[in-house]
This record gives C-alpha cells, sequence and structure tokens, in this order.
C-alpha cells in the first residue's frame, strides 16, 4: 500500500472546474421525488439546501464505466484498486442562497488521500472539496469524504447490531419513510449515478454483499435537511455535517430524526427498523425573518 499510496497523492491538489445552469426543471423533479408541489419547486428563486447535488453532473461515457457504474478511476480521481467505493459524508458551509436560475461554477480541488488497514481490510479516504461559486463570488463550501475498501462476500460483511428500541423516542421530532426501488432508480436518475448498489439487487447483494438495494447518503442527508426545513422554516442553515455509518436499504421503514441541542444548533440522525444509528449530522442555524429560511419559499 505504501508505493500505492505516494502514487495516488501524486493527484493530491488537483483542480477540476465545472459550470452548470441552475434551472428549475431538475428542481420539479426533486420536488417530486421527495412527494413536494412540483409547480411549487418550480417558483423557488433560490435552492434548497443540498439540491445543489442535483447539478454539476459529470457526463461520463458509458464506455467509461467501471463494473460498479462509478467512472473508471485515474482521471480526475486517483486510480485507486479497491473495488468499492463509498460516499462516507461531508461538511458544508451555506454562505449565501444559490439563485434559481443562474449561471453557477464549481470548483473542485483533491485535499488529501490517505490509507489504513483494519479489522476489514484495507481502506483509502479521499477528500474532495468542492467551491460553487455566483457572479464571482462562492456561495457554497464542502468538503466531501470518499471511502474505497476491498469487497466481501456477504456472510463476511459485519454487521452493528441492532438497537435498543430508544434511538427515536430520545428525537424531538422524526418522520418515518420508505425507501422503495422507484425512489432509488428516480434519484439514481435524478443525480446522474450509474452505482449498481441502488438499482442493481443482485449486483448490491452478491457482488458487493449488501442486504439489498442501497439507500443514497446523499438522499438520507437531504431527508435529515428537509426534516428541518419542516420544523425551522423561518431559520436559515449555516453549516451541515453528516457521516455514514450503516447501510440503509430498500423496502424497510426508516425514520429520520432531529432534536435542538442548543437554541440554534441540531443534532440529527438516521435509524434503521432495527433501531440502529445508520447516519450520523449536525447543523448550525440561525434565525431570520419569516419566511425567508433559506430558499424554503
Amino acid at each position: 500500500m505504501t508505493d500505492e499510496l505516494k502514487k495516488m497523492r501524486q493527484w493530491v491538489g488537483r483542480i477540476q472546474t465545472d459550470e452548470d445552469l441552475i434551472s428549475p426543471g431538475p428542481l420539479r423533479a426533486m420536488a417530486a421525488l421527495l412527494d413536494q408541489d412540483p409547480l411549487r419547486a418550480a417558483q423557488l428563486e433560490c435552492l434548497p439546501p443540498l439540491w445543489h447535488w442535483l447539478f454539476f453532473l459529470a457526463p461520463v461515457r458509458h464506455s467509461r464505466l467501471a463494473e460498479d457504474g462509478h467512472a473508471l478511476r485515474g482521471d480526475f480521481l486517483p486510480p485507486v484498486a479497491l473495488p468499492r467505493r463509498m460516499w462516507a459524508g461531508g461538511r458544508l458551509w451555506f454562505h449565501d442562497d444559490i439563485p434559481v436560475p443562474s449561471a453557477a461554477t464549481r470548483t473542485s480541488t483533491i485535499k488529501s488521500v490517505d490509507a489504513k488497514s483494519g479489522r476489514s481490510g484495507d481502506l483509502v479516504f479521499i477528500e474532495v472539496a468542492h467551491d460553487i461559486s455566483v457572479d464571482g463570488q462562492v456561495v457554497l463550501r464542502e468538503e466531501h469524504d470518499i471511502v474505497y475498501r476491498q469487497r466481501q462476500s456477504p456472510a463476511a460483511v459485519k454487521r452493528i447490531p441492532a438497537g435498543t428500541g430508544d434511538t427515536v423516542a430520545k428525537a424531538r421530532f422524526s418522520r418515518q419513510h420508505v425507501a422503495d426501488a422507484a425512489l432509488l432508480f428516480r434519484y439514481s436518475a435524478l443525480t446522474f449515478n450509474a452505482h449498481r448498489i441502488h438499482y442493481d439487487r443482485d449486483y448490491a447483494v452478491n457482488s458487493e454483499g449488501y442486504g439489498g438495494l442501497v439507500v443514497h447518503g446523499p438522499l438520507l442527508a437531504t431527508l435529515l435537511v428537509e426534516l428541518l426545513r419542516e420544523e425551522y422554516p423561518d431559520s436559515r442553515i449555516l453549516e451541515f455535517a453528516f457521516r455514514a455509518i450503516h447501510p440503509v436499504f430498500d423496502a424497510m421503514p426508516f425514520r429520520a430524526c432531529g432534536n435542538l441541542t442548543a437554541p440554534h444548533h441540531g443534532q440529527l440522525w438516521i435509524t434503521d427498523h432495527q433501531d440502529r444509528i445508520c447516519m450520523e449530522a449536525t447543523a448550525r442555524l440561525e434565525p431570520c425573518m419569516p419566511g425567508r429560511g433559506l430558499a424554503w419559499n
């Protein structure tokens, strides 16, 4: 791993710039996916938090896809040999609204490449920073954590034990969800995500050892932010951070939960049907004028 790590670290500092038009079309589709009013979404003047993931999609040619559905490595991301790739989490700072419509630029930089070995085998961690700018001003800063790991058989995959049944009871507010195959397909299509664990059950179970189709980590994070939208419509999110812990699978109920740990600080989590904590998140908010929550009206 030492020689491979040295080679991969040559990618640190690599920069990629993308441009996109922030338009109402994807907003209507995302609202429909979340069972919200598409017509109201089409009238939004700026993006709701985390909906920027509907833009700056990489149009990778089909012949450049790997077996798992991701783009072949060695272009912007280093050529990590480990087969399994996961979106492990991230941190976001919302400096200002992203207007709709607007021309936006995203500058991506590989910040670090690290490796370690554990009980589950070798792991490679890559941190990518994204700065989204409008009219030359950075309006959103994101740090995106990617982890690569070895492939395991279904029998070898370590499962986190079921919870004690009190994770939901500790929440001040929560919402139950069920992600069926249609929902996962639609989110994959909206984000141009061809990772097969989200729509190819045979591949997810037999090739990557999962217990079913995997609910996208960014979708779970979005559901947590949507929960804040409902509970605090007149607050603005300044910071949001999340960390994936355990996969959530299709067809099984799970809950988005939250508490305020201080007047303007939120603690959020996703718990599955066995009361396992599958994602943890934190948010920092600020109160604002009624009806002026960040991109919510």
